[in-house]
């Protein structure tokens, strides 16, 4: 029986979200032969974590699902047993980049990563606590459907339960390395209101996160795609393709990996929406197959955004998501270049070959970042309001942004090089400390 980690991390109250995953790790061990470890980690407020703690003990009891809902210091103690049994260099650092004290999207699924490790788990398969399945003729869509059928299978193999298999014939022996979906509902980065104020704004923001050399149309039709995962189709029947998966076409909150996660980790950069699809791109450039399916998550937006705290929270993380893009198109366009050879010589994802793209990235010109503040100025301040007022702390914002989206690139390669440590030494922690074991 295999173990696998379903993980929900939150930030936000999320009961009804808890009772769902629930839902889904119970289909899970129903349906295959699975032991489900489902991990919630959990850096909400006490009032909250206390709503989750009485949200996970109403979960129905099933002897093949274990439930671990961590706060943010029970998950600090163990980043700290792991850290200092890898012997890592800059532990303080390392600490920070795992469970930095702002937002990180990349950091939270990190933890996951490792944790998932420790408790000897051999797939990580991601949800949001801001999306909920899509329930069908009273039945609920579970994508751990799909995902149990061919992650970490032989893809040769796993062709026999894809509806479509579109994956070159020299790839049949790989395993297939990540399973995943999109979603149906909201956009995924909230800026639905500036495409409704001013269309031509709307694609002058978003274009930004293209390399500059692409061609108008190019850019034209990333705006088209951008942000809008699989639209509003609701999900009638399965549907599957074995591939080497288009990044556009998957999502974080709907996602599985198997070996790739233990190898390279994701950027763990803080306020920035994005830094967690890195994984999803060097599975694509790798070559290494994945399957797509059509069980999508519902997305939609929490109240908190509404508010102008909120409201200025998430543009500054859709601002430092374009910025990071100058560094992040070099890197993706490495990888594609090297295709296969990013694979060591057993057929895994070497990570100084991504560490060493990434270092490579630091030293560009940030010229291109200077014109898109530039752009980013002028856009927000037309639309005017609250947008305006956003103007203002970018100005003032302005060259910490600019040293920001280097450094976090800075962070992200060193710990991918220090991954393979920290991946060593968490098959060896403990998550939960003995009884009477300090913690």
């Amino acid at each position: 029986m295999r173990r696998i980690c379903l993980t929900l991390p939150t930030n936000r109250p999320c009961s009804a979200t808890i009772a769902a995953v629930g839902e889904e790790a119970a289909y899970a061990a129903e349906s295959f032969d699975v032991e489900v470890h489902l991990l919630i980690l959990d850096s909400c407020d006490a009032p909250a974590y206390a709503e989750h703690a009485e949200a996970v003990r109403r979960l129905p009891s099933n002897p093949r699902i274990v439930v671990h809902h961590l706060s943010e210091v029970e998950q600090r103690d163990f980043l700290q047993r792991v850290i200092g049994g890898a012997g890592a260099m800059k532990p303080e650092l390392l600490l920070d980049l795992m469970l930095p004290v702002d937002v990180s999207y990349g950091a939270c699924t990190n933890r996951a990563f490792l944790i998932g490790v420790a408790l000897g788990c051999e797939s990580v398969h991601r949800r949001d606590s801001d999306s909920r399945y899509q329930v069908v003729n009273g039945e609920t869509i579970f994508p751990v459907h799909h995902e149990l059928l061919s992650l970490g299978r032989r893809a040769g193999d796993a062709a026999h339960d894809v509806t479509e298999n579109g994956l070159a014939a020299r790839h049949a022996d790989k395993r297939v390395a990540m399973v995943g979906s999109s979603f149906v509902g909201e956009l995924s980065v909230d800026i639905a209101e500036i495409h409704r104020r001013d269309n031509d704004v709307y694609h002058d923001m978003v274009s930004l996160w293209a390399p500059f050399h692409w061609s108008d149309e190019q850019k034209r039709q990333l705006v088209e795609e951008s942000f809008r995962g699989a639209g509003s189709e609701a999900f009638v029947r399965d549907h599957s393709s074995l591939s080497l998966v288009d990044p556009m076409r998957v999502d974080m909150c709907n996602i599985s990996f198997h070996g790739v996660h233990e190898r390279v980790p994701l950027p763990p950069a803080t306020d920035t929406i994005g830094s967690d699809y890195f994984l999803i791109h060097l599975v694509h450039d790798a070559a290494l197959p994945g399957v797509l399916h059509n069980r999508n998550i519902v997305n939609y937006y929490t109240g908190e955004r509404r508010t102008d705290s909120g409201f200025m929270a998430y543009q500054m993380r859709f601002v430092k998501f374009l910025l990071s893009m100058l560094y992040f198109n070099f890197i993706y366009d490495g990888m594609g270049r090297a295709g296969a050879s990013l694979l060591d010589e057993r057929g895994q994802v070497s990570a100084l070959a991504v560490a060493r793209l990434a270092r490579e990235s630091t030293r560009l010109d940030t010229g291109e970042n200077v014109q898109r503040l530039d752009v980013l100025d002028a856009a927000y301040r037309k639309l005017g309001g609250r947008y305006a007022t956003f103007a203002d702390l970018l100005a003032w914002r302005r060259e910490r942004l600019l040293d920001e989206a280097r450094s976090d690139i800075e962070d992200f390669a060193l710990l991918v090089e220090a991954w393979a440590s920290l991946v060593g030494a968490a098959r060896l922690a403990p998550v939960h400390p003995a009884p009477g074991q300090p913690e």
